[in-house]
């Protein structure tokens, strides 16, 4: 869908203001509205028009006779996403329309300011919308980019893109760092994006488990993925958190993965001691009794893969089937045994 110029409503004072009181409530209530600010019911019948038609307000899930706000962010990619990609002589008035909404977020956040803390993020459902924001904020971060990315080898169309965009950002003297699982090592694809953006001064590090998708943006604004979005193919939305304790919290998470995972350098030789940590990784999985598809998902591999390293393990073992394996490893103390082995030589 495209717009005209003619479509993107004028924001005044009174709808402003309206906006205002709004986000502090929750919700806009029109009755509310029109006592705390003195208006007539026309006039707040047209500041519910304004902030809807600019995206400001939007039906609540669940009561689409509710209206809630969202942030100026939330509204803006909404509102111009498809202009931007669709229509680029329309480029000046959708810049036009950015200012004015983005000129509401000290507002926005007094308004949330008042109310409790506990709504300190946004849930987008549409993925159309979610990538808008991401766009805008790889295009305009000042200092840091992190991300944790579980999962294998990454697919060839996000590879461009994560490349396209790792460079761009280090151009600018953005920092960038991301963390794969070690099963990515294995795809030469990966490998030859990794060889390109670490030269360009991109840090890239593996571990054999993560907790889930993280994008986190200056230490400020935070990307996860919503519940129903379970793998790197699903095209489910995002809960976007900027409330600053939370993402300080994300941040430590992300810092705590970091530490504990390898560096990525697509030619070194080290190869077999990440062997080593998966196989250790598969073990553990193991003892615990998780099936193959658990212990796949986990380490972010394909079940055949997986069902492969586990009939060498179970071999290894001297076992007739993988539960006598698993449960060799879990009496046997073994994996104890390599832990205290570890800790002595480290």
């Amino acid at each position: 869908m495209s717009y005209s110029q003619s479509e993107f409503a004028e924001l005044d004072d009174i709808s402003a203001a309206a906006y205002g009181h709004a986000v502090e409530l929750g919700r806009f209530v029109r009755e509310d509205i029109a006592l705390r600010l003195a208006l007539s019911p026309a006039e707040v019948e047209h500041a519910e028009k304004v902030l809807t038609l600019l995206r400001l307000l939007q039906p609540m899930p669940g009561d689409p006779d509710v209206l809630v706000p969202v942030g100026p962010d939330v509204a803006t990619a909404d509102l111009v996403s498809s202009a931007e990609t669709q229509i680029r002589d329309l480029q000046q008035a959708v810049t036009d329309v950015r200012s004015r909404l983005m000129s509401l977020t000290p507002v926005y956040f007094e308004g949330r300011r008042l109310r409790n803390r506990l709504e300190a993020f946004d849930v987008i459902t549409d993925q159309g919308t979610v990538q808008c924001m991401l766009d805008h904020l790889s295009t305009h971060c000042r200092l840091e980019v992190a991300s944790v990315a579980p999962g294998g080898a990454r697919p060839g169309p996000q590879l461009q893109a994560a490349r396209k965009s790792s460079l761009s950002m280090r151009e600018r003297g953005v920092d960038v760092r991301t963390i794969y699982q070690h099963t990515a090592r294995s795809d030469l694809a990966t490998r030859a994006y990794v060889r390109d953006v670490t030269a360009a001064g991109v840090e890239v590090r593996t571990a054999d488990q993560v907790i889930d998708r993280i994008l986190i943006y200056d230490r400020e604004t935070v990307f996860l993925p919503t519940h129903e979005q379970q793998d790197e193919e699903s095209t489910g939305g995002a809960i976007v958190v900027r409330e600053p304790t939370l993402v300080a919290f994300v941040c430590s998470v992300f810092e705590h993965l970091w530490d504990g995972a390898t560096p990525f350098v697509p030619d070194t030789s080290r190869a077999p001691s990440i062997a080593d940590d998966l196989k250790q990784s598969i073990l553990r999985l193991m003892a615990k009794g998780y099936k193959d598809e658990m212990v796949a998902r986990r380490l972010g591999m394909s079940v055949r893969t997986c069902r492969r390293h586990i009939s060498e393990i179970t071999e290894e073992l001297e076992a007739t089937s993988r539960f006598q394996a698993g449960y060799n490893v879990a009496v046997s103390g073994m994996l104890e045994q390599r832990a205290g082995r570890e800790t002595d030589s480290g």
